[in-house]
């Protein structure tokens, strides 16, 4: 099976409050699956492989063989790419996990694209941060 993985990481603050989002798309068109994550406090790259890692687990998991993988984190894709080193000690293991995801495809092609073609990736970043915020203005439930 083919599909096209979108993923996209937010924060609000660089630490601040963070969110992952991944939005997997069959030969179609069709929506295969979103994959959205509060994330605690994070920073914007760090949530970005999260949903990198998110999406291709998805992905793997519903029997995806050939991916095509775009993302507006041009930082990502070069270290993804292996043009850039992760060097950060909290993107080290995830750029690993994500290495070895990447290994269970037959094909794979990742690639840059302009904010506004990841517009689903990035408004599911959002609705999650945005109940996560809701979340904890309304407190503990009872």
């Amino acid at each position: 099976m083919r599909a096209k993985l979108f993923a996209d990481g937010g924060s609000r603050g660089n630490p601040g409050p963070a969110a992952s989002g991944a939005v997997l798309y069959a030969e179609d068109g069709s929506v295969l699956a979103e994959v959205g994550d509060y994330l605690g406090i994070a920073t914007n790259n760090v949530a970005e492989w999260h949903a990198l890692r998110a999406g291709l687990q998805r992905a793997r998991d519903l029997g995806v063989r050939d991916i095509t993988i775009r993302l507006d984190s041009e930082l990502v894709v070069r270290q993804v790419t292996g043009v850039y080193k992760v060097k950060h000690a909290d993107l080290i293991p995830l750029a690993a996990t994500v290495k070895g995801l990447l290994r269970s495809f037959t094909s794979v092609d990742i690639g840059h694209v302009p904010r506004k073609q990841n517009a689903a990736a990035d408004a599911l970043v959002n609705r999650v941060l945005d109940e996560a915020a809701e979340a904890r203005r309304a407190g503990p439930s009872r």
